[in-house]
């Protein structure tokens, strides 16, 4: 079965939902995803140092579905970020085959978290 206009063919039996029209010639990903997980903060201490959280492997497959959709570029996908009461909006960073939260300071430091904390995250895809 071919999909219409509307539709996307993922592999020979699977349709994804129709996408949404956006503005002209803007299409976006119409599906919600939301993902909740618990992960550990690092410091990658790179050029441009920074505190993460990486995505679980499981809800990569998720994301990694829908960043063709989505993504503005570099595999960079928009998303609305919650931990604890810290609400933020961001990208997720492609690394290694996962994705990466990045934590701002203002966040950091309002919900006192510090390196190799456990945290409960919210995600929410902006489409």
């Amino acid at each position: 079965m071919r999909p219409t206009y509307d539709q996307r063919l993922v592999d020979d039996e699977t349709i994804l939902p129709p996408l949404s029209a956006g503005r002209p010639g803007l299409r976006t990903y119409s599906e919600d995803v939301t993902i909740d997980f618990d992960g550990r903060v690092f410091h990658w201490a790179g050029p441009a140092p920074h505190f993460f959280v990486s995505v679980p492997e499981a809800q990569c497959e998720e994301l990694r579905a829908a960043s063709r959709f989505v993504t503005y570029g570099w595999g960079m996908i928009p998303v609305h970020v919650r931990i604890g009461a810290a609400e933020w909006r961001t990208s997720l960073f492609p690394k290694d085959g996962r994705y990466l939260v990045p934590l701002r300071l203002s966040v950091r430091r309002a919900e006192g978290i510090e390196e190799g904390d456990e945290v409960s995250v919210h995600l929410d895809l902006r489409t």
